[in-house]
Parts: C-alpha cells; sequence; structure tokens
C-alpha cells in the first residue's frame, strides 16, 4: 500500500522533522527527568505508526497534526510547559496570570486524537450511524485525557517533587479540570472544522493504495 514519490517524500519530510526537534529538544533540556516524560508520548506515537505503515498508513492530514502536536510536546520537554519562552513573553506582555503553553498542548490532546480517532472509525466502519460519530470521538478524547491526568497524578505520587515540573500545575487548584476542558475543545473543533479536509485526505491516500 505505498505511494508513489511524493508520497515517500512527505513521509521524510516529516519523520526528518521529528527526528530534528527531538535531537534539538534533548540538547540540555531544562530538566531531563520532564523532558523524558514529556517526550516518551511523541516517541511511542512514531513507533506505533511505523509500525503499522504498511497495515494501516494514516492520510497526510492525520500524519501533518500528529507530527504538530509531537513538537508540542517535545518543546514543552525541552523547557517545560510552565517556563516556555515564549508563551512568558505572552505573559509579561499581556498581563497574564500564568504560563498558557500547556493549555495549547492539552487542546491538542485533544484536537489530533480526535483526527485519529475519527479516521480508524470511518476507514473500519466502526460507526454504522455517522451522525453519532461526532459524539463518541469527543467521548474518546475526553477518556484519553483523563487517563492522561491519572499517569500524572500516578508519576507525582512515585516521584514526589520531581514532578512538579511535568504536572505543570502553576499553583492553580483547577489545573485538571482546565487540561480536560481544553481537550474537550480541541476534540469539538477537530470535529467542527476538519471533516472535510480530512474526508478529502483520506480520499487520497486510498486512491494512491489503489
Amino acid at each position: 500500500m505505498d505511494g508513489g514519490n511524493g508520497d515517500n517524500t512527505n513521509k521524510l519530510w516529516t519523520l526528518g522533522v521529528f527526528l530534528a526537534v527531538l535531537i534539538w529538544s534533548g540538547i540540555s533540556p531544562h530538566d531531563r527527568f520532564t523532558w523524558a516524560l514529556e517526550v516518551a508520548p511523541a516517541v511511542a506515537g512514531l513507533v506505533v505508526i511505523l509500525a503499522f505503515r504498511r497495515r494501516f498508513p494514516l492520510s497526510d492530514l492525520t500524519c501533518l497534526f500528529i507530527l504538530v502536536q509531537a513538537v508540542v510536546l517535545m518543546v514543552g520537554g525541552r523547557y517545560t510547559y510552565a517556563e516556555n519562552p515564549l508563551f512568558a513573553w505572552l505573559q509579561e506582555a499581556l498581563h497574564l496570570s500564568r504560563n498558557y503553553y500547556d493549555r495549547l498542548g492539552h487542546f491538542f490532546q485533544g484536537f489530533t486524537p480526535a483526527l485519529i480517532v475519527r479516521e480508524v472509525f470511518i476507514r473500519n466502519r466502526i460507526v454504522a450511524k455517522p451522525g453519532w460519530l461526532p459524539f463518541i470521538v469527543i467521548c474518546i478524547c475526553l477518556a484519553i485525557s483523563a487517563a492522561y491526568e491519572f499517569i500524572e497524578w500516578w508519576v507525582a505520587l512515585a516521584t514526589g517533587e520531581a514532578a512538579e515540573a511535568f504536572l505543570g500545575t502553576q499553583g492553580d487548584v483547577w489545573d485538571t479540570q482546565w487540561d480536560m476542558f481544553m481537550a474537550l475543545v480541541g476534540a469539538a473543533c477537530a470535529m467542527v472544522f476538519m471533516p472535510r479536509l480530512q474526508d478529502r485526505s483520506m480520499a487520497r491516500l486510498l486512491g494512491r493504495a489503489g
């Protein structure tokens, strides 16, 4: 199910960007333990994509946003979510109460999984009635977000203060709820704004596959 030269070029370009950002993020990160925790999901995602690249290759659009989320994770690993320099500048310039980079990260934690789940469900014909698809996809994304919060909780219990940068709560007692809400917003945005673009991208993929 391999595509033509253009398809292979896109895959190599995506992989090249991923590896370049991964290497850059690992050069003198703010905290090596936090870096490992943050980049682990990105690396795991790459392994899964490579393992299924022949049996179930994903559309170019979905792969693009997987790359975007991976970059968000790796940048967060380099600086930590609470100390991202660009968002620290925005915090100071706009007199914000916190560094909002973690909100961006959790938005994509809903947005990108929504595209993945939607593509898998459509191509495998898992949902018989299309009208139910957005609701089911959003529910799955909320479940993924909640599971991630569980992981953060367990890491914090296991490592104590070493996980503070990973949690990135910045003193906000409602941080967990905000994280899941942003994932909800991301998943909903994906279901509202991306279906037509994703459908066309899937059609091109299936056309290449014959």
